[in-house]
């Protein structure tokens, strides 16, 4: 059986990652697909979700090729989808899950692995959408100290970033204190996909 890529999209602050960590202990043969990323590393975090590189590491990358889509973003961090993270284990059969934000949601889908109808790999883009604004802002500012313009160019992305849900196969709202029941609806809409 062909592997499935799962887009998981949404702004910053939804709650991408932690459904994403919860899908992942339910399902232990489920994949994640780091991104590969110039930010600096938070306190206390891993490797898990991200690959940190250095600019020079991430150039280097983008002009092998390892890369099958990547971005410049929030305050001019790079953000990359390496083909080495995805690709052998759609190979292998297996679902993928990848966090994305809407401009590797279109590079995604217009690149020939992927491209409907045709492409030799299937996907699925689920949207994470907040209850509400304020919930959105409340997690932005638990998650990181971020000065007052940094807050203002994260909440003009949110607002443009709402608009691409109806680009996606399914939106999940992530409600104040009932990510249990956002991570089942999404492994419903996965599972929907791969019987």
């Amino acid at each position: 059986m062909d592997g499935l890529l799962v887009l998981i999209i949404g702004p910053s602050g939804v709650g991408k990652t932690v459904l994403t960590r919860m899908l992942l202990e339910r399902h232990p043969q489920w994949t994640l697909a780091r991104s590969a990323t110039t930010r600096p590393r938070r306190p206390g975090e891993s490797d898990v979700f991200y690959r940190f590189v250095t600019r020079e590491e991430f150039t280097a990358l983008a002009e092998e090729g390892a890369f099958l889509e990547w971005a410049t973003v929030h305050n001019g961090a790079r953000y990359g989808t390496l083909r080495d993270e995805i690709i052998p284990a759609l190979d292998d059969g297996k679902t993928v899950l990848r966090e994305v934000d809407v401009q590797g949601l279109a590079s995604i889908r217009h690149h020939p692995l992927f491209r409907r109808p045709g492409g030799r790999h299937r996907h699925r883009a689920i949207f994470i959408a907040p209850e509400s604004p304020e919930q959105l802002v409340a997690h932005i500012h638990k998650r990181a100290p971020m000065t007052e313009e940094e807050l203002q160019r994260r909440l003009a992305s949110v607002t443009k970033e709402m608009t691409f849900a109806a680009q996606c196969d399914a939106t999940v709202v992530s409600r104040e204190g009932e990510l249990a029941a956002a991570a089942d609806i999404l492994e419903k809409e996965i599972r929907g996909t791969t019987l």
